[in-house]
């Protein structure tokens, strides 16, 4: 027997336990477009940032009560993708596949970009790329060995995560208890209602809302966890039930701590809010702890990258022909996609190069083309579900053990925000080259599917000849 053989059995380990998936979950909405990126969100809408976090939450809650159903209506799919092409359609599913594929590599480039950014804190001088590439050679072998050792992984990022925030609205409880003094005046929740609730009108309130999605980014991941979760009736509706919780206490507490401690004005647009806050009042040590928590996000986000990448493209490859697709399409003795994980890590590779040439644009350009993407894709999800629900006699609905609230307005409301989103993208230049970018990605996808489609028929009347 060769020794790099796949193993014959193509179904994932089910190796997830039910922390696990439950960390998973809460991983997905925590990372670096909270803990870098809030520094724009705030610089924008001021105050009012706390209420574009709730609008998100809440749709981002509906949309993962849509994909939930959809999952549990049907446990033998791989990804929700499998979802899309069964409601939507082959070429839809091709596109989104893809899509999806490529929102999360340039996640993971984002992420590990951000990484480089934050161990420069303790050594300025070292280049953003040696960074990004050991973190890369780190998370690809633990991804490699099992899917527990991937959710072990996650586990403790997340833990790690988890008691961060909580300490840090406690010691904005206690400062702003204390009027602890900054150099800008003292703690105090009379800076949350500096220069008004809307400080910079709605205009500045709804700019907001690309960085304030790209904080969600990822949430939708837990559905990427169905087909290797121990008891997932039991497990992903306890994680989705969960999220409005998640959303109050990490999102919105963390931020009104920041903003009671330090007044919003004073926030730096472009860098971590949360380490800013803790240097700029003097508490270098908490700063040093804050800055290692956001490191340990973005390597955190960057590990939930490779886990997505690798699952995707062995859905995409797992029944095609040719080598490239027999190659990514197969699993390991572990019952690991080593191939497609392989590659995938060989194309977010990409942003080490581009951290050696452009170091200090990568961030901004590659997040604002996966925030673009992910329209499309939570688009999808919720169109297949209007589908899938559509479809269902009444005695499937009654039996429903996860049935979507509201529906079908609650479906509409999120297409409705989704688009609303895509319309603020008009309205800044950057965000407004990654819709283009975005949209020009998707006509090519399907344009190269019906390509290859036509391409295929005619090959199979010339042998039928």
């Amino acid at each position: 027997m060769k020794k790099n053989q796949a193993n014959t059995n193509q179904e994932f380990s089910r190796g997830l336990q039910s922390r696990h998936v439950q960390l998973i979950a809460l991983g997905g909405t925590i990372g670096t477009g909270l803990f870098l990126g809030a520094g724009q969100s705030i610089h924008l809408a001021g105050p009012s940032i706390i209420l574009a976090y709730l609008a998100t939450g809440i749709m981002c809650f509906l949309l993962m009560r849509a994909l939930g159903e959809l999952l549990l209506s049907d446990l033998e799919v791989h990804s929700y993708i499998d979802f899309i092409k069964r409601y939507l359609g082959d070429n839809m599913s091709f596109v989104a596949g893809w899509t999806y594929w490529i929102c999360w590599i340039t996640i993971a480039m984002a992420e590990v970009t951000a990484a480089g950014q934050y161990m420069q804190f303790w050594f300025p001088h070292l280049p953003s790329w040696v960074t990004a590439l050991t973190l890369l050679a780190i998370l690809l072998a633990l991804n490699s060995v099992t899917v527990s050792a991937f959710g072990e992984t996650e586990f403790w990022f997340a833990i790690i995560k988890i008691v961060a925030i909580v300490a840090l609205i406690l010691a904005g409880a206690y400062m702003v208890a204390v009027h602890f003094p900054t150099p800008v005046g003292h703690a105090s929740v009379t800076n949350l209602a500096s220069g008004g609730f809307f400080a910079n009108g709605a205009k500045g309130f709804f700019l907001s809302f690309q960085m304030v999605l790209f904080s969600f980014v990822g949430i939708e991941m837990v559905g990427m966890t169905a087909s290797e979760t121990a008891n997932p009736k039991k497990v992903l509706p306890k994680a989705i039930n969960e999220i409005p919780l998640r959303i109050i206490l990490f999102y919105l507490g963390s931020l009104l701590a920041l903003m009671a401690i330090y007044p919003w004005q004073s926030i730096s647009p472009t860098s971590s809010p949360f380490v800013q806050v803790f240097k700029n009042v003097g508490i270098q040590s908490a700063a040093a702890v804050i800055n290692f928590v956001v490191l340990t996000a973005a390597a955190s986000a960057c590990n939930s990258s490779l886990f997505t990448t690798g699952r995707m493209l062995f859905s995409l490859t797992y029944s095609g022909e040719g080598r490239f697709s027999k190659r990514m399409g197969t699993l390991s003795r572990a019952q690991v996609p080593t191939h497609a994980l392989r590659f995938s890590t060989l194309i977010i590779a990409v942003s080490v190069f581009l951290n050696f040439i452009i170091p200090g644009h990568v961030f901004a350009f590659v997040s604002s083309i996966a925030t673009t993407c992910f329209l499309f894709i939570w688009g999808a999800i919720v169109v297949a579900h209007i589908k899938y629900k559509k479809q269902q006699t009444p005695l499937e609905r009654s039996n429903s053990s996860f049935k979507m609230p509201f529906f079908p307005l609650s479906d509409y409301f999120i297409l409705a925000f989704l688009g609303m989103v895509a319309v603020v993208l008009l309205f800044r230049v950057d965000t407004l080259v990654a819709l283009i970018g975005s949209i020009l990605w998707l006509v090519g996808l399907s344009l190269g599917k019906r390509f290859r489609d036509q391409r295929v028929a005619a090959s199979a009347m010339d042998s039928d000849k």
